[in-house]
């Protein structure tokens, strides 16, 4: 991302929603951000400007003298900031009108609008923070969840950073102890091979169990989404109400009444989950129902898992058997719903279907069994690894699975009694990777990558 850090940039940090913004903030970052503050700011009395103090006072159009908004000024010398540069907020009353002028006067006055993230990279060029704590900012902003709250603070709090810098300066080392064999050879004892392998094979295993963190990350991030699928009139929307225990979904005994999909956003043990109740899969002349179908159809191809239900009154139907062959290759657990209704309790499914839940919507029966099958799937198939603090992104795991592949082709250089030049070739590989990581090796093609999916004014 191009920056200019000697330019001072300004945005607006804050939501802005017309008639529902209580405070709308307006962010200065740079060298003249005070200059342009005290040409913008009348703070009354004897208010004293210095840093971490808030005035109060009036926000002024220094061309008309017109009072555009009453207001508290926040200020942040540097380096006592979040970016490390001189930093000035004004508290503006919310909503669209006063926040746009006040931006729209410190442009005026010099300032230019930043781009999105340009706040944190500032932070993250002048040292402030590094390259993991930064995409925790964003990661912390966008938490759908506790735990994923949770997750993006530890890593803003360095928990990821710092085993990486300690496995990054521990291939240092062995990669030190390789050249001065290479360059003072008669000068030094010989190399302990047998304890660089030993060293190098605690760094991969290490990295291999951050890597696995990754799954458990992405999970967190994105939630899972869930399609509840099944024949017309078998209690799918009975089944979303009961979960998200409101009436997002009409109920009636009349088949076909879903005519759309219907989102719901839940949160089960931490973990988000999109549930979609999908229309009743069936044939139909209705043009509506038709599309209502289709979009059940491609619903389900996009889930992560499948609820497929069926009524325990009526049993397994050859209208089941038929939709179950469309939905069979997708992560799958049956929900035999209607269980209050009927005291018949075998029903003949295809044995090839391991989970089963049972439920009697209408009366919230069973919810719980659910979201226990549901987290267990999570377990066996989304997760393998969660005892961690942190979890890792896409792109931490695609730098540290570099690392990983170095630090195994350094072991199998060893094995093949190669020169100690080859030895350092793929210990500097690891070594680069593992500073990838954290931004201490870094391009300025990933800088671009990661801050331009930040919002602008943060």
């Amino acid at each position: 991302m191009p920056t200019t850090q000697g330019e001072t940039i300004v945005a607006i940090a804050t939501a802005i929603v017309a008639q529902q913004g209580s405070i709308g903030v307006v962010r200065l970052s740079g060298e003249k951000a005070i200059a342009i503050a005290k040409q913008l700011f009348t703070a009354p009395g004897k208010q004293i400007w210095e840093t971490h103090r808030i005035l109060y006072g009036y926000i002024c159009d220094p061309q008309t003298k017109e009072i555009v908004d009453e207001a508290l000024l926040l200020l942040m010398l540097a380096p006592r900031s979040y970016t490390k540069e001189d930093i000035v907020e004004f508290h503006c009353h919310g909503g669209i009108i006063p926040v746009q002028r006040v931006l729209q006067l410190c442009i005026q006055q010099g300032a230019r609008l930043s781009q999105p993230g340009e706040f944190t990279l500032r932070a993250f060029l002048n040292g402030r923070i590094d390259l993991t704590q930064a995409e925790s900012v964003a990661e912390l902003v966008s938490a759908q969840s506790n735990a994923a709250s949770q997750v993006a603070l530890a890593g803003l709090q360095g928990k990821l950073a710092q085993p990486i810098r300690e496995l990054r300066h521990h291939c240092l080392d062995i990669l030190a102890e390789v050249e001065a064999r290479i360059d003072f050879e008669d000068d030094l004892p010989p190399l302990d091979i047998d304890l660089v392998r030993q060293q190098l094979q605690e760094v991969l295993e290490q990295v291999t169990q951050i890597i696995d963190t990754a799954e458990r990350g992405e999970l967190l991030r994105t939630g899972l989404k869930v399609a509840i699928v099944g024949r017309p009139n078998v209690g799918k929307s009975s089944l979303l109400n009961a979960w998200s225990k409101s009436d997002r979904a009409i109920v009636t005994d009349l088949p076909g009444t879903t005519r759309d999909v219907i989102e719901s956003t839940l949160v089960v043990a931490g973990i988000p989950i999109q549930v979609l109740d999908t229309a009743g899969i069936r044939e139909t002349a209705d043009q509506i129902e038709k599309i209502g179908v289709e979009r059940s159809r491609k619903a389900a191809e996009s889930a992560d898992l499948v609820l497929f239900t069926i009524d325990a009154q009526m049993g397994w139907t050859a209208e089941d058997t038929i939709i179950y062959s469309q939905v069979k290759h997708r992560p799958l657990i049956l929900i035999i719903n209607k269980t209050d209704l009927t005291v018949e309790n075998t029903i003949n499914y295809p044995p090839e279907i391991s989970q089963k839940v049972m439920t009697a919507a209408v009366i919230n029966q069973g919810i719980d069994h659910l979201e226990t099958a549901i987290l267990d799937f999570v377990k066996t198939g989304k997760v393998a690894a969660a005892n961690s603090d942190f979890a890792i992104n896409q792109r931490q795991a695609a730098t540290l699975t570099k690392a990983k592949v170095s630090l195994a082709q350094v072991q199998e250089t060893i094995s093949h009694n190669l020169p100690l030049d080859f030895w350092t070739i793929d210990l500097r590989g690891a070594v680069q990777a593992l500073g990838e990581v954290t931004g201490e090796e870094v391009t300025e093609s990933v800088l671009d990558r990661i801050f331009s999916r930040f919002c602008i004014g943060k």
